[in-house]
């Protein structure tokens, strides 16, 4: 018996939970401003929690967890942290 896959494209991938789902991750602003040159300027090495949508954009940065937690409530959408 064969399994068949679904393959998705990594633009499908991202729009599986975009306005649903968001990840929390720790991460430094130099990272940030690498990844998102459009962002305020941020002292450089601090880490802070950001909350992020399906599509890996920043919706909510925090040196508080609970805060970037609180966002993701406030915006009704399902959290899942990354490591």
């Amino acid at each position: 018996m064969t399994e068949s896959k679904i393959v998705f494209t990594d633009i499908e991938f991202a729009q599986l939970g975009e306005g649903r789902v968001a990840y929390l991750k720790r991460v430094k602003t130099d990272e940030l401003a690498e990844k998102f040159p459009d962002l305020p300027p941020m002292t450089p090495g601090i880490e802070v929690w950001g909350l992020f949508g399906a599509a890996g954009e920043p919706i909510i940065l925090s040196d508080v967890r609970a805060q970037a937690l609180a966002g993701a409530r406030e915006h009704e959408l399902e959290t899942v942290t990354l490591h």
